[in-house]
């Protein structure tokens, strides 16, 4: 069994959407390449989650019910100023203000628009060090 296809336990997602086919679309991607992720339906579950464990990857939506996505970041970043953090987005584009500056600071670690494609997903993961080059 190649490394791709053993449960990375040490690079685990918290993934953080509403919308829970989001949610099992990344699971499922995720998966085939052997991470382990949990979900988060809103802002507050997500942050306790956060506490509970050592997320090192998180996907945000960025409109949630509860509160922003960048609300999310910041305090997931409290939590945990290790953790790498994609902002997931239909209402924000990449060259928007505030996804620039939320870059800028290191807020986020990445951006990516919905809908999005597999390709994006793992390219982004590989740019964040969870995947080999």
């Amino acid at each position: 069994m190649g490394i791709l296809h053993m449960p990375q336990r040490d690079k685990l997602f918290l993934l953080v959407d509403d919308e829970p086919d989001m949610c099992w679309a990344l699971e499922h991607l995720l998966s085939q390449h052997g991470f382990v992720s949990r979900r988060a339906l809103s802002g507050r579950e997500a942050l306790g989650l956060t506490e509970a464990g050592a997320r090192l990857f998180a996907f945000v939506d960025a409109k949630l019910p509860d509160m922003e996505g960048l609300e999310v970041a910041a305090k997931m970043r409290e939590i945990n100023p290790a953790i790498q953090i994609v902002m997931v987005s239909g209402y924000f584009y990449k060259d928007d203000r505030t996804i620039r500056e939320a870059l800028q600071e290191g807020l986020i670690n990445a951006f990516i628009s919905k809908p999005f494609s597999h390709a994006e997903i793992l390219e982004t993961i590989k740019n964040l060090g969870a995947l080999p080059p």
